[in-house]
Order: C-alpha cells, then structure tokens, then sequence
C-alpha cells in the first residue's frame, strides 16, 4: 500500500513520498512580551531581530542578546506616520523586512504607503502603494511589494520609490473578478541571492512561486499536493463556489499561514495551520510535523525564519519560538 501511495504522490511536483516526523515541540519562547497580532519576524545582516505586532506593540527590534534597541509604535489615526521629529510612527502595519545595509520598509497599510526606515528608526521616505499587505527587500534598494488589489502580484521599486518592474500574473481561480484577486492575496520572502518566493495565502492547493528579481522564474511552484491534502482542498472550491454567488466581500481563511526559506540553499518551508512543511529547492516534499510549543499548546504558525541551526516561529496570539533544525537529526 505504501508503494502504491508513493506511486500517486509522485505524479504532482511537491507530493512525492516524504518523511513524516510527527511532533515538533519548541525549546524555549522568546521576546515573551509578542503575542497577540504577531505578523512577522525577520533577521538583520547585524544579528539584530525584528518582530512586528499590529496593532501593538508595533515594531521592535532586539540584539543579540535579546535587549530590546528599537521600538516604534502604531499611531492612532490614518496622517500622523510622520512627526516633525523625523521618528516615523506606523498606522497599521501588516509586514516588515530589513536589508543588507539596516534599511526597514514597513508594509503600512493605514497609510497606503511603505515606510522606509533607516536602521536607527529614522524616516526616510514613504512609497504611495495601495493596500500593500507583504514586503521583502531585494538588495541594492529595491523593495518588492505585494498588494491586495494591483493587477500584479508584485510590484518592485528602486531605491527612489519609482515603480520599476511589475510581475506575476494571479491564477484564475474565479470567475468573479474580486474574489479572484482575494484568492490570489499572498506574502512575500527574499533570500541572499536576489530570489523572491511569493506564497498564495488563499488558494486551495498551498503554493509558493520562486522567481528572480527580475520577475522570471526560478524554479518549479513548490505545492503541497499530497493525498491527505486533498479533502481541505475541495472544501475550499466548494466555498469558493458558494462565494460566487453572491456579491458580498470575500471571507476565507487563510490556508498558507505562513513561507520561510532557508538562505543557504533555496528550500521552502511552508505553515499550514500548526502543520510545518519542508520541500528542497525541486519542490520535492521531505518532511512534516505538527508544531507545540513547551507547554504541549498547539502552535498555528503564521511567519518562520530558516537559521543554520534553528528555526524561529511565530504565530498569533502564542507568540515567537525557537525550535531545532529538525532535518539535522534525519539519518541518511
């Protein structure tokens, strides 16, 4: 029977046999003060992490050692991100990312606006984008952003704000135009080489699409395919249908919860609720475990930073863990 299964998963790229290792339970719980509306956690080329929680505390940024050295808060009321001071406060902000040089751009969509940051928490700029909801910097000043409504996936500026290059065509997944472009909202990850992954949060199947920074492609969709993965996946095309129907606004919850990649060499992990899975770079699944945190809670993960050694992962309102690479301890 398991040859057979094997033999079914092998006809879709992502769903070939893998590892199934069961419990992944975290070592210990950091910045304990983030919790509640946790969006993202990223790491800075000088060791310094950044979470951002909306609507509080905001966005914070720790050293190595875990001492609290930047913190910017949301303000209340849609005008206000930019004080006389030159200290910028965030309106409601849905990611983050920061680049090689400290530079931070802020997915602020109270503002309509990405907030760029210097490394102190300075103002910079801000680029006039509608209803941005990811962000990833792409080196060399640019920053890729995705948005809920563009007719593109993914619009890229320079280090000027000026809109360079548009990219990435939605699926059809609708008919109806609206909710076809809500099934097609997604999050961005960079890694060190320039690539940009874009994971669809809303499409049946969960996907994540590789391309270069200039908009081709670099690699299969990786997609979570798998025979088990089947009944969620015709439930959401039910409902799907069933939203057709009417005219009223798009509710789905998201299915991809959350993408990280490991710099080092292009692997996807994907969060399905508190389902963590590992695909390398061919999108090949290698392996899935469930996600808990110390005290046995379950851990619905929406944001995971890939270490050499570790993986930082976070959700909403159980806040941010530390887990050990689990594939080090897969014996060949």
């Amino acid at each position: 029977m398991a040859a057979v299964l094997c033999l079914l998963g092998s006809l879709a790229v992502g769903s070939v046999c893998a590892q199934t290792e069961g419990d992944l339970t975290a070592k210990v719980r950091l910045f304990p003060a983030l919790g509640p509306g946790l969006r993202t956690v990223r790491r800075g080329a000088d060791g310094r992490t950044y979470a951002l929680a909306s609507p509080s505390p905001g966005l914070l940024a720790f050293d190595k050692q875990g001492k609290q050295v930047l913190a910017i808060e949301e303000a209340v009321a849609a005008g206000s991100s930019i004080p006389k001071s030159g200290r910028v406060a965030i309106t409601f902000a849905e990611d983050c990312d920061v680049d090689a040089d400290g530079r931070i751009y802020v997915a602020d969509r109270g503002e309509n606006a990405i907030q760029v940051l210097s490394s102190d928490g300075t103002w910079v700029r801000s680029i006039s984008v509608a209803a941005p909801h990811s962000v990833a910097a792409l080196g060399e000043g640019e920053v890729a952003v995705a948005t809920v409504r563009e007719p593109h996936l993914v619009i890229v500026f320079d280090k000027n704000g000026r809109d360079v290059r548009e990219f990435g065509d939605p699926e059809q997944i609708s008919d109806r135009p609206d909710l076809n472009r809500f099934l097609n909202i997604g999050q961005l990850v960079s890694d060190t080489q320039g690539h940009l992954y874009y994971g669809f949060g809303y499409t049946p199947e969960p996907t994540v699409r590789q391309y270069d920074r200039n908009g081709y492609s670099a690699g299969p969709d990786v997609q979570y395919l798998a025979l088990e993965a089947a009944p969620a996946a015709q439930a959401i095309r039910r409902e799907i249908v069933r939203q057709e129907k009417h005219q009223k606004t798009p509710t789905f919850k998201r299915v991809l919860t959350g993408v990280g990649v490991d710099p080092a060499n292009g692997e996807v992990w994907m969060a399905v609720g508190n389902t963590l899975l590992h695909f390398d770079k061919d999108g090949n699944r290698r392996a899935s475990y469930q996600l808990y945190t110390p005290e046995g809670g379950r851990l619905e993960a929406n944001t995971i930073l890939i270490e050499a050694d570790h993986l930082i992962i976070g959700g909403d309102p159980m806040g941010i863990y530390e887990f050990d690479r689990p594939e080090k301890k897969i014996k060949p």
